[in-house]
């Protein structure tokens, strides 16, 4: 593929032999594409981009349309899978500071991610006044912190505006055909789309858990499904390459990949990456475990560490190409700043010599470094690098001989938290908490 993300490792594998694992990952694709493996009734994302046909942009379209002609701000409800992949692509696509798109379109906020309660609240008082629409994401509608957050904002926007506009601007994304918030959708009437059964939360961005929020905030949902397909059809080598790199290096000895980017608009990129890997490989005590840094900002906090500290890590380093915009630097004649040797240049010149001086440091400091390069910054290309991670995943998951797609140790927080709250159904496990807090 041309005009593509590019994967380089060559300054990560140097004296590594790597054949065995290039057999052992073009079975792991096999697997993949097979359908034969652990986890294999949550392949739905492998071939989602080329299947989603204009009849269903064209629903989403028509939603997001309709939450932008009545709200000033929509808030998106979901937590993990339901909400990271969107909030990394509005991010990624929006001005730093305008709250997200400046052309008279809603400001989309995200909601039950968290249980912060001076969260909820001032993001409450920001809406207080404002006509706001609601998307919820939940299969289940139980899930407990996305639960909260749209028990509350109903009952504000039921309230503030009216039972008709709720139920107008009110979209429920969950199950197809059970769970509460299916019910509760049917009985108010609410627009749904469906979360399909066999995509999970972490690989559903190409899904309407992400195409509804980026669509409201304004931006090119067919440009980035075409990315996507581009990726699809088109990638084998890329993800083959990625997949390879950090299994040999795993196997190295190196238990840490720190995702870099010079890129500030990419911080939720890496923040969605972070949950694709970990939750999909993080198992049977094995797993690479993924962290990331925005740089040059964190080179002067957590510089030193991967400069000098324990060589467990490696380093992918995600490039961008073009920047949206040119910024120059001045010259100034009493030059006390010292700067005049880079007057005239533009300031992404200067942070790609950072980036490529940095690069050269790690590596000669023992912290293999990959590079992961896109062109730019945009919904086509962003459409591809999401597709890309996904499906590298599926296979490195499969490498490491784990299932990518269950998420078993999620549940371990959950029962002891509703032991605590001493919710219906969990007596015993309460009276054996209560115990246990008195030892």
């Amino acid at each position: 593929m041309n005009d593509s993300i590019q994967v380089i490792s060559k300054f990560a594998l140097q004296g590594l032999e790597t054949q065995a694992l290039r057999d052992a990952a073009m079975a792991a694709k096999q697997t993949l594409e097979s359908g034969s493996g652990a986890g294999n009734d949550f392949l739905g994302w492998l071939h989602l981009p080329s299947s989603i046909d204009e009849q269903q942009l064209q629903a989403i379209e028509e939603s997001a349309a309709q939450l932008r002609s009545e709200c000033e701000y929509v808030i998106s409800i979901g937590i993990g899978g339901s909400y990271l992949g969107g909030k990394a692509v509005i991010e990624a696509l929006s001005n730093h500071f305008a709250a997200y798109r400046t052309d008279g379109g809603p400001k989309v906020l995200f909601a039950g991610s968290n249980i912060g309660e001076d969260y909820l609240y001032d993001m409450m008082d920001l809406v207080r006044g404002h006509k706001f629409g609601i998307i919820v994401i939940s299969k289940s509608g139980t899930t407990t912190e996305p639960a909260i957050a749209f028990r509350l904002f109903k009952e504000m926007l039921e309230q503030q505006e009216g039972k008709e506009f709720a139920s107008r601007n009110i979209i429920a994304i969950t199950d197809a055909r059970r769970g509460a918030l299916r019910r509760l959708a049917i009985e108010e009437g609410y627009a749904t789309f469906v979360i399909p059964d066999d995509v999970g939360g972490r690989f559903s961005v190409l899904t309407p858990v992400g195409l509804l929020p980026i669509a409201v905030a304004g931006f090119d949902i067919r440009a980035l499904v075409k990315g996507a397909v581009e990726m699809e059809q088109g990638g084998e080598e890329q993800v083959l390459d990625y997949a390879i790199a950090r299994n040999a290096l795993y196997q190295q000895g190196k238990k840490i990949e720190i995702l870099a980017n010079f890129t500030p608009r990419l911080h939720f990129l890496a923040e969605w990456w972070k949950q694709l890997y970990g939750e999909s490989e993080g198992k049977n005590h094995k797993g690479i475990f993924p962290a990331s840094v925005d740089f040059t900002t964190d080179l002067h906090s957590m510089g030193q560490w991967i400069q000098d500290g324990e060589r467990t890590i490696f380093e992918t380093v995600l490039s961008v190409g073009d920047q949206q915009h040119e910024v120059i630097i001045p010259n100034d004649d009493a030059d006390l700043d010292g700067l005049n040797y880079i007057a005239g240049k533009n300031v992404d010149y200067v942070n790609k010599m950072a980036e490529l001086g940095t690069r050269l440091a790690h590596i000669d400091g023992g912290v293999p470094n990959l590079l992961i390069t896109i062109p730019a910054v945009t919904e086509r290309y962003l459409g591809q690098l999401i597709y890309f991670f996904e499906k590298a995943c599926g296979v490195s998951g499969y490498i490491l001989g784990v299932n990518p797609f269950d998420q078993p140790g999620v549940e371990a927080y959950k029962k002891n938290m509703f032991a605590l709250l001493e919710k219906p159904g969990h007596e015993e496990a309460t009276a054996q908490m209560k115990i246990r807090l008195k030892q």
